[in-house]
């Protein structure tokens, strides 16, 4: 694996650093993270229409760029230093990995193309509780005539309000943990489709409540095989732990910037606190978590290419379970780390509204127990070695 950016990548990095520093500066965030659908929709058709970013990892047989998962991952890194509000993570990181994995060509030729030019957005909606184990698919499927019907409440669904895809995972009556579980592509304004948005810490991320009445589907909506689900989520599950770590890095990077930026304007005794010893250890710490979080990240998204790249070493696509807990046990604990002590390095005006970095920390908080806690992914890294199953 090659750690060092390529010149293609380095200009990916830099014109996502430019533009996202433009279009999503604080006032920019604050408008959104209150506006009714949680994202300002002329924006996301510019990432559309001129970035082409959700297209960045879709095949070009599909309409998109043909990238990997490393290009992925820069452009989340700096999403994550600007708290960028968007649908970008449900329909990129969630729903699109789901549709490359699980989908057949036809189904993929029908949805992925939409989400490249941005006609649609997607996302992922799977738990029934506060899990994100196989045993916390708890939504019902069951087969009737040439289709199915589906039941049951979905959370913690990302975007759920307003995305226009939803991909759908259920499981048939009695079936238990790994078994039974089943992925379906389903439009989001069907008859059976209930949406509430929900009330978060993290204002910049929406999360919705999903509930299937009786929700008839026909056969082409199934992904892959009737039961055999769960592989393919387990894996999707992953690689959206990548994603977020990549972001989390953005994220406690950003907040070291904002705290010695901070640091070298306040004065106290008639210099600027950066220059007192025991503020430097601190703001040193950060940077070493920032780093550890940058490396566990980087890794984790070059294993994740492999995985997605059809022609991938299989060898190295092996080690997506491993990566993916590494990265976000890491990345969720740095960037927690990172943005805490940038509240403490502010001060008094560190806990005020008017000041960034109660934004960073509630993402941060909110990010750490998104996906798995870390505690929770160490327990998985702890079994993988023992060689059990997680």
């Amino acid at each position: 694996m090659d750690f060092a950016f390529s010149d293609e990548q380095e200009m990916i990095r830099a014109s996502a650093e430019g533009f996202l520093a433009d279009v999503s500066d604080c006032a920019a965030v604050r408008a959104a993270m209150v506006s009714e659908q949680g994202y300002d929709s002329a924006l996301w058709q510019r990432l559309c229409s001129e970035m082409y970013w959700p297209a960045i990892h879709i095949p070009e047989a599909f309409g998109g760029l043909g990238l990997g998962f490393v290009e992925l991952s820069v452009l989340l890194e700096q999403m994550g230093r600007r708290l960028l509000c968007s649908p970008f993570f449900a329909t990129a990181c969630m729903a699109t990995p789901a549709l490359l994995l699980a989908a057949s060509p036809a189904q993929q030729q029908r949805w992925l193309p939409q989400i490249a030019d941005g006609r649609i957005t997607a996302t992922l909606a799977f738990t029934s509780g506060n899990g994100w184990a196989a045993e916390d698919v708890q939504a019902t499927v069951v087969a009737e005539g040439s289709g199915f019907v589906l039941d049951g409440t979905l959370t913690h669904v990302l975007d759920g309000q307003s995305a226009d895809l939803l991909i759908i995972a259920a499981r048939t009556p009695g079936s238990t943990g790994e078994a039974g579980i089943s992925l379906f592509a389903v439009e989001a304004n069907r008859v059976g489709i209930n949406r509430q948005m929900l009330p978060t810490m993290d204002q910049t991320r929406r999360q919705a409540r999903i509930e299937l009445n009786h929700l008839y589907l026909e056969a082409d909506c199934l992904l892959g095989t009737v039961g055999a689900g769960w592989p393919v989520l387990d894996q999707v599950l992953q690689l959206a732990c990548i994603a977020l770590a990549a972001e989390q890095t953005g994220g406690a990077q950003q907040v070291l910037d904002l705290s010695v930026a901070y640091m070298q304007e306040r004065q106290q005794f008639g210099r600027p606190i950066a220059s007192f010893q025991a503020l430097k250890h601190r703001a040193a710490d950060m940077m070493l978590q920032v780093e550890c979080a940058r490396s566990a990240s980087y890794y984790a998204a070059c294993v994740a290419q492999e995985v997605l790249d059809p022609h991938g070493d299989p060898q190295v696509a092996a080690q997506l379970p491993l990566a993916a807990a590494l990265a976000k046990a890491q990345c969720s604990e740095s960037y927690f780390h990172c943005a805490a002590e940038s509240i403490q390095l502010h001060g008094g005006v560190g806990f005020t509204w008017e000041y960034d970095p109660h934004l960073y920390f509630k993402r941060a908080r909110a990010s750490e127990s998104f996906l798995g806690a870390p505690a929770w992914h160490r327990e998985r890294i702890a079994m993988q070695i023992l060689g059990e199953q997680p």
